[in-house]
């Protein structure tokens, strides 16, 4: 039995979502993968942070973040002034990077991977930032150290998008993909369908944790764009940021243009698109109207959906149905056992 001491970073719902996972998954782990684990630390930017060498008790934990408590309580040494000091304070062999999107550079989350990876931890997040700007380097370093950086939920929450081809389609290479990669405004168009207005879609949203109090990212396309980007980055191989994608949101797609789109036939979408163009991709994000013909057409409320295009498979669609927090946790559960099985 090997077992392995786990860090958090990030104990919102999808470290909260990870936590009750892990508990329920423990006999399957040791069973069928030989794995037992222990949650070393938790660190949070507003509920405090927690270390104890011996294994931290998740319930409590849970507990304390529900009550709106101070991790400080639980732990064993003097509570870290910052997250890098966590890290370094933490005895820990896998960090979960799960700290709020950064689009612009990606911090503090880069410097949190890169801590991690320096004292040969494998770094593992959903945060979309570190992936389109310092991926060739934490991987680079990840090597280095002789341990992993993973990432399988930063686009399309658990669904198996990166190692899809980086274990089951050795050497097919990807000319360009076609999907619809935010949940949010997928949703809130879904919502206006029904007779909502915007601002009332939104409010909704809002109410049932699909969008944040300041929903800008997602309704004006900035997190399907740092997801396309992510997307070239990693599986075309190319270095690409959000500010590079054609971006348009879908603050100006009115009531009147829904009901016409409805009497045709047709629903709009936030659709996302990259292809390659010679040594260059061009991508874009942008509503457009879809027909019943286009796959896109049945995606509906927080489903997303992916069509790669490949030298050797014309058209392969993934699909990922109302996705949570804890198709998000299972991703990182998932990079996981893929990185300890694969040392």
């Amino acid at each position: 039995m090997i077992e392995q001491r786990l860090a958090l970073v990030g104990f919102g719902n999808v470290g909260q979502a990870l936590a009750r996972l892990l508990m329920r998954k423990k006999e399957l782990l040791a069973r069928d993968f030989g794995l037992s684990f222990k949650v070393t630390g938790i660190a949070t930017g507003r509920h405090g942070m927690a270390i104890d060498p011996e294994g931290l008790d998740l319930t409590q934990a849970l507990e304390v973040m529900k009550s709106g408590g101070s991790l400080n309580e639980l732990s064993r040494r003097a509570a870290p002034g910052s997250v890098m000091e966590f890290i370094q304070d933490c005895p820990a062999d896998v960090l979960f990077e799960n700290s709020p999107v950064n689009v612009e550079n990606g911090q503090p989350a880069v410097d949190h991977l890169k801590a991690a990876l320096g004292r040969g931890m494998h770094a593992i997040t959903a945060n979309k930032g570190p992936v389109v700007h310092a991926h060739r380097e934490l991987t680079a370093l990840a090597a280095a150290k002789n341990c992993r950086f993973m990432y399988e939920s930063t686009v399309m929450d658990g669904a198996p998008i990166f190692s899809l081809f980086r274990g089951a389609l050795p050497a097919a290479e990807l000319r360009g993909f076609r999907g619809i990669l935010n949940s949010c405004t997928n949703l809130l168009l879904g919502l206006m369908e029904e007779g909502k207005e915007f601002d009332e879609a939104v409010r909704y949203a809002q109410s049932i944790g699909i969008a944040e109090t300041d929903p800008s990212g997602d309704i004006d396309g900035w997190d399907a764009s740092i997801k396309v980007a992510a997307l070239i980055t990693v599986m075309m191989g190319i270095p690409f940021k959000p500010q590079q994608v054609d971006r348009q949101g879908i603050r100006a797609v009115t009531p009147q243009m829904i009901r016409e789109a409805q009497q045709a036939g047709e629903r709009w979408k936030l659709v996302c698109t990259a292809h390659r163009d010679g040594d260059e991709v061009k991508a874009r994000v942008a509503p457009e109207r879809v027909s019943a013909g286009s796959p896109l057409f049945s995606i509906n409320g927080t489903s997303s959906f992916v069509q790669f295009e490949t030298d050797v498979l014309p058209g392969l669609g993934v699909v990922e149905s109302d996705p949570g927090p804890e198709t998000t946790a299972y991703g990182l559960l998932a990079d996981w056992l893929n990185a300890v099985r694969n040392m």
